[in-house]
């Protein structure tokens, strides 16, 4: 057996997971010594009920709120820098996100900027944030983007139509309020998108060439709970048993992709998430199978480990024949958790495809993956996605 003679680091915030957890907000801002709090959500998680509930909760804790929530679902540049200006204007010393990854991240972006200053465009890429953000507190509502705990903030850049990542432990937050209570109120397609989510990246993290045998334990189990609960969780939406189980894997999952990072899945997913605005989630699960496919050659004993968690059975296969399994039995729970046709039916086209190479081709997630794609390599896998 080899040791890799390999140094590996794993940074992951304070957090809280379980039932009601998000009630204890108002004791972490006061231990952070906050008085006015900027509030950051969006109109959907204000309309499902938490956002008003975390506001009321403050406020009756004596703490100043102000809301900040004109936000897209993917948070844009500009969306960032009016948050970060309102921050300034009215005072605040706390940041508290409420929301999926669109809030988590734009309150990530709003602290760098509050820190840093300039534009939250000029921190792109690795380490590039020198300054820490002030106390940020997470509460995710959407089991599958692990932005409460990850070292991760994306970004659409609405000059270039592309999604830029920023990472960087500066913008792990200080504690994350993990209340798998609040996943009841996500529509199923919803469910099934985020859920995918966590599912690819706990694949990337498992195969990514920064993976570790610490993040291997979290990537294998978040596999393995996604497997067994997603088209559950789907089906039944109020059940808080599934909704458990896939809040579980969100946070396993992200705790091995903060640390191990990702691969083509993200970065192809960021290239086309930009260009035409659809849903993160939804995007990382078309391109996953085709991703997996381009990647199994070069790890199969790895991915033969995902197949175990997966529930397959491969004993007796060669690598062609384990390889199409994994990616039926991918594309499988995809369909069968609502998610189907490809990139043609989301308004992609054929004249598209060489540009979301290029803008993927540049994405820092590359670094990471178990194959070093070139431009070509991409092509072929967006057109394998239509």
């Amino acid at each position: 057996m080899s040791i890799k003679n390999e140094l590996r680091k794993f940074v992951a915030p304070e957090f809280i997971f379980g039932k009601n957890s998000r009630l204890l907000v108002s004791r972490y801002v006061q231990n952070y010594g906050g008085k006015l709090i900027l509030l950051v959500t969006d109109p959907g998680v204000i309309a499902a009920g938490w956002g008003r509930e975390i506001q009321t909760l403050l406020q009756e804790s004596d703490f100043e709120v102000v809301v900040f929530d004109a936000l897209s679902p993917n948070p844009r540049d500009y969306e960032i820098m009016n948050g970060a200006e309102l921050y300034r204007q009215a005072g605040c010393d706390v940041i508290v996100a409420v929301g999926g990854g669109s809030p988590l991240d734009c309150a990530k972006g709003i602290g760098i900027v509050v820190s840093n200053g300039g534009s939250i465009l000029s921190y792109e890429g690795v380490d590039q944030v020198p300054v820490p953000m002030p106390p940020l507190i997470c509460i995710p509502t959407t089991g599958g983007t692990s932005a409460d705990i990850s070292q991760f903030a994306i970004i659409t850049d609405t000059s270039e139509k592309v999604k830029r990542a920023i990472i960087s432990k500066s913008v792990v937050p200080d504690v994350a309020l993990v209340d798998p209570v609040t996943l009841t109120t996500m529509s199923p397609y919803l469910t099934a998108c985020s859920g995918m989510d966590a599912m690819v990246h706990a694949i990337e993290a498992y195969v990514s060439n920064a993976s570790s045998p610490i993040t291997d334990v979290h990537a294998l189990e978040a596999i393995r709970l996604i497997h067994s609960n997603l088209l559950f969780s789907v089906q039944n939406p109020d059940n808080e048993i599934f909704r458990h189980q896939i809040m579980l894997a969100s946070l396993q999952a992200g705790l091995a992709f903060s640390n191990a990072s990702l691969g083509c899945v993200h970065s192809m997913a960021h290239s086309l998430g930009g260009f035409l605005d659809l849903p993160h989630g939804e995007c990382n699960a078309l391109l996953l199978p085709h991703v997996v496919n381009y990647n199994f050659t070069v790890a199969p004993e790895r991915f033969s480990r995902i197949g175990q968690a997966l529930g397959l059975d491969l004993s007796g296969l060669n690598e062609s024949e384990s390889r199409k399994k994994m990616v039926n039995s991918i594309i499988d729970l995809r369909k069968s958790c609502g998610i189907d046709g490809g990139l043609a039916a989301r308004g992609v086209s054929l004249s598209d495809v060489n540009q979301l190479a290029e803008n993927a081709f540049d994405d820092p997630c590359n670094a990471t993956n178990p194959r070093a794609p070139i431009g070509s390599d991409l092509e072929t896998i967006y057109k394998e996605a239509f």
